[in-house]
Order: C-alpha cells, then sequence, then structure tokens
C-alpha cells in the first residue's frame, strides 16, 4: 500500500474529499516524525510503537573498492508492533480463552478481516 493508496482509502471509509483525507494523512505523518526527532516514543495501543535507536559508530567497507569507510554514529527510526498486530498478520485468533484474564477485545470485521462473532 502507498500513501496515496492510504489516502485513497481514509477518504472512502470517512466519506471526506481526497484533499482533507490527504491533510489527514499527512499530519499523522509529519506529527510521528516531529516525535521521534525530538526523541519521543509514541505508542498505538493495538498496533505499535515508533521510537529511535542508537548506533554506534563503526568501520564499513565500500562494496565496489573494498576500501574501508568509517561510518558515524546515528539514530535510526524503530517500529516495534503490538502483540495484537503480530497475531493479526499471522492469522491468529485476536481473542483468548474465557481461563485468561484482562484478555484483548477482539478486533473489528475491518480490521482483521475475520467476521465478528
Amino acid at each position: 500500500m502507498t500513501k496515496a493508496d492510504l489516502i485513497e482509502e481514509v477518504s472512502r471509509v470517512v466519506e471526506m474529499t481526497r484533499k482533507e483525507s490527504e491533510v489527514i494523512v499527512e499530519t499523522i505523518f509529519d506529527s510521528i516524525v516531529k516525535s521521534l526527532r525530538s526523541g519521543d516514543k509514541i505508542e498505538i495501543r493495538g498496533f505499535g510503537s515508533f521510537r529511535t535507536r542508537q548506533r554506534q559508530a563503526r568501520v564499513g567497507r565500500n562494496p565496489k573498492s573494498g576500501d574501508r569507510v568509517e561510518v558515524p554514529a546515528k539514530r535510526i527510526p524503530f517500529f516495534k508492533p503490538s502483540k495484537e498486530l503480530r497475531d493479526i498478520v499471522n492469522g491468529l485468533s485476536s481473542t483468548r480463552g474465557p481461563s485468561s484474564a484482562g484478555a484483548a477485545p477482539a478486533m473489528p470485521e475491518s480490521f482483521s478481516g475475520a467476521p465478528q462473532a
């Protein structure tokens, strides 16, 4: 799915114009980027979390010439999916048995693709 596809989907589901949907999607992405740049963690329950990780400086190699190259330390964005998202992607049930206290609620049919009981 591309950003344009996402904008179209938001436009269709929320019944807004494509331009209004584009503003919504861009605002969400800009907010995530702004938070990551300032070092904040973004947590979206039932979906996952975004944060940055620090990579140490290292010595790499130029694949073409084989020369050693100093690669500086840097921060990289990192996404960790929630257990619910992992289960849905792997086709596992998002609900647990009745003996499980604090079981996660079932995902809506439009999200999980599975019929709701």
